[in-house]
């Protein structure tokens, strides 16, 4: 397929209203911040132009999120200026916890240089290092947070974490992640733009975790997955599922994976003698599987921008 027909939908109702809510506290906690600590899984669609003023004026640390499952030939972010003079540095991290390097080990002594050696505005006066950890639902916020403390402080969660979009619904009283220097962080809700700027932003968010799945639709989404590792040749799909050949259409892949792993569903059938009771393939969790699949990165190693 050269195109795929996302079929008129409206990313409108994407958008929960405690968005809102936590948009408007951010703006405000904006002002206090010395520093950004922004998550991200996707290096472009991932980020949220609306706070893109803040991070101008503002030092500010990109956590690449997952890179150990990203394409290696596809790395559209790297370190340097940010939009309006913001100093900024790109951080990858990982989806295992094998890293040699822990992603943990390296925000803070970045984040201390960064406010270092730049201007405070109005906190010159004090010692204490603000942070405020932005992005989009669902991208591991409070797990870094979490981490941090773990790691520099020997205790245990202060905030509270999940494999899902929306566990943190407004902005959280600051959290102290680090005695010397003295560090806090504020977690803050996972915040969509208001108003996405195509579709297309919006299924590659979904296909993150990035939206809930049903308010996208798992077999819209696995379709558009389908796609998009067509349109990159990332072929991985065919030998994880045993497959002999791409296919171009999501039916006959998810007919196959519903059978090869016994996804069925009884369903009962109103007949002329009475109702039966009929074994079907279960195709929405066939979608579910090959989504998960995906994010698990058992289809190889995909950037979606």
């Amino acid at each position: 397929r050269e195109r795929f027909d996302f079929g008129g939908r409206d990313v409108a109702s994407w958008f929960p209203r405690h968005m809102a809510k936590g948009l408007r506290q951010m703006r405000l906690a904006l002002r206090r911040a010395d520093c950004l600590v922004e998550r991200s899984h996707i290096p472009l669609s991932g980020r949220n132009p609306a706070l893109q003023e803040a991070l101008g004026i503002r030092p500010h640390v990109l956590v690449l999120n997952k890179m150990d499952l990203a394409d290696r030939r596809r790395q559209p972010v790297s370190a340097g200026a940010g939009p309006g003079g913001g100093s900024r540095v790109a951080v990858p991290a990982r989806a295992q916890s094998d890293s040699p390097v822990p992603v943990p080990l390296q925000v803070v002594p970045m984040v201390a240089k960064l406010v270092a050696d730049g201007p405070r505005y109005h906190r010159a006066e004090s010692s204490e290092h603000n942070i405020l950890v932005i992005g989009v639902p669902n991208v591991g916020k409070s797990s870094l947070i979490n981490s941090l403390r773990r790691l520099h402080l020997k205790k245990g969660k202060a905030t509270a974490v999940g494999g899902e979009p929306g566990i943190t619904k407004a902005v959280l009283s600051r959290i102290q992640v680090c005695e010397k220097p003295q560090m806090y962080l504020v977690d803050t809700p996972g915040v969509l733009p208001p108003r996405l700027g195509d579709v297309e932003t919006g299924m590659k968010l979904a296909l993150c975790g990035a939206i809930h799945d049903h308010l996208v639709g798992e077999d819209i989404m696995a379709d558009y997955l389908l796609y998009t590792l067509n349109k990159q040749q990332q072929f991985g799909y065919v030998q994880h599922y045993r497959l002999g050949q791409p296919c171009d259409h999501i039916e006959p892949l998810l007919k196959h994976v519903a059978l090869s792993q016994g996804r069925t569903q009884k369903v009962k059938v109103l007949t002329g003698t009475g109702n039966v009771n009929m074994m079907m393939l279960n195709y929405p969790a066939a979608a579910y599987e090959f989504l998960r699949d995906f994010r698990a990165g058992r289809l190889g190693r995909v950037t979606l921008d």
